[in-house]
């Protein structure tokens, strides 16, 4: 079996953990959370490694340098999933850095190599991501205690019951002299690769994101009864809201989502008083992102001045942009090369990654595999065994480059 099947096998093992019979779905500090720590751990000690769970939920692996306590070259993803997932999410990123890993084990290297699989890229659990990288990143905000989960169950808690301190938390954290940098493989979640007909690309720059929860308030009337002069509907305002923002942001060259929408009270012959709506946004840059929402807010705040209608928004989050650094990019694209590709193509990734949090505390580099009609977070998310055997032999080879690349740099 070669190492692709292999990692491929191993996918569809992580796919039997889940808190669903029907569907893929593994969120943050559950049962399945601690099933898919304990399985990847065991890959991981299968590789050489030493493997631990961090104080914030992470699994991590290690093996020493050339010397031991030497900063380490951190490979890795994430192993929690949106609900209805699909198999490669994340966790295939998380595999071929364990199958890199044991390829190179008895290569010596002049750092140590670590291994993540990030405990919460997606949020999906408490409505805040990457919670496990940004716990890595030292950037923990202790106003996140406070957040709960559809049952009501505040993270704090959620720590407590999966054996975790949340006072120790900050010992998840690491400091930029302990890293060398760090690389992720993960599917492109887009259509450019494919319609490239090319395996592999390596990623620019990662978006800069806000998300936004929006509520418009109206009145809620009888259907039947009141004239349209007279209603002050919610739900048409939100609609109208709903149109702007995707032609706002096609203009400004943003990506814009509206992905939920709630509305009350719901009856079929009452005019909605209030909708409740999530805005996603994106940009390349944080000044493209931040132009294009200042944009947004002013066309959303004159929908409800002529319908007379009351706009409350909350951030609920923001990223910045984290550009790949230099050196690793092009060890990422000496890495490709080597698999037949000698011109690899860059993409800025619209989705976000664990590894926009740790730009925060070391250079990050990234290499992206084709994806099946770039569909992700949906079961049909589909990867070729081709691209897989080509991602970690670019994934290995670009591991080994920038080991070139830091030992000469040494003094």
């Amino acid at each position: 079996m070669s190492t692709a099947d292999v990692v491929l096998a191993r996918c569809g093992e992580l796919d039997a953990i889940s808190a669903s019979p029907t569907w893929l779905e593994r969120t943050h500090l559950t049962p399945e959370h601690r099933q898919a720590n304990a399985l990847a751990g065991r890959w991981m000690k299968a590789a050489g490694l030493h493997v631990w769970q961090d104080a914030a939920g992470n699994i991590c692996g290690r093996r020493e340098g050339s010397s031991p306590g030497m900063p380490a070259l951190l490979l890795g993803s994430h192993l929690d999933t949106v609900p209805d997932a699909g198999s490669f999410d994340g966790m295939l990123g998380v595999l071929m850095a364990i199958a890199v890993a044991e390829r190179l084990q008895h290569v010596t290297l002049p750092f140590a190599l670590e291994v993540i699989g990030f405990s919460d890229e997606e949020g999906a659990r408490f409505g805040k991501a990457l919670l496990g990288s940004q716990a890595v990143a030292g950037t923990w905000d202790e106003a996140w205690w406070d957040l709960r989960d559809r049952d009501d169950v505040t993270l704090h808690q959620a720590f407590l019951e999966f054996g975790l301190d949340p006072r120790r938390v900050g010992d998840a954290a690491r400091r930029p002299d302990e890293l060398v940098g760090y690389l992720e493989a993960h599917i492109e979640q887009g259509p450019y690769l494919e319609a490239a007909d090319a395996s592999l690309g390596h990623v620019t720059t990662i978006a800069g994101a806000r998300r936004f929860r929006l509520s418009v308030t109206g009145e809620a009337r009888h259907a039947g009864g009141t004239p349209y002069e007279r209603r002050r509907d919610a739900l048409l305002g939100a609609a109208e809201m709903i149109v702007a923002v995707e032609r706002l942001a096609r203009a400004a060259g943003t990506i814009a989502t509206v992905g939920r929408i709630e509305v009350q009270p719901g009856a079929v012959n009452v005019i909605a008083g209030r909708a409740d709506l999530s805005l996603d946004l994106r940009a390349a840059t944080d000044p493209e992102r931040d132009r294009s929402w200042d944009e947004i807010e002013q066309e959303l705040r004159a929908i409800c001045v002529r319908r007379d209608l009351r706009l409350d928004l909350v951030e609920t989050h923001r990223a910045p942009a984290a550009p790949c650094a230099a050196w690793l990019s092009e060890a990422v694209v000496a890495g490709i090369r080597t698999t037949g590709d000698d011109h690899p193509m860059g993409l800025w990734s619209r989705a976000g990654h664990d590894a926009m949090a740790i730009a925060a505390i070391t250079g990050i580099g990234m290499l992206f595999l084709r994806c099946h009609d770039g569909i992700s977070h949906h079961p049909d998310e589909s990867v070729r065994e081709v691209d897989v055997a080509r991602g970690l032999d670019a994934f290995e080879q670009a591991v080994l480059e920038v080991a070139r690349r830091y030992d000469e740099a040494r003094p």
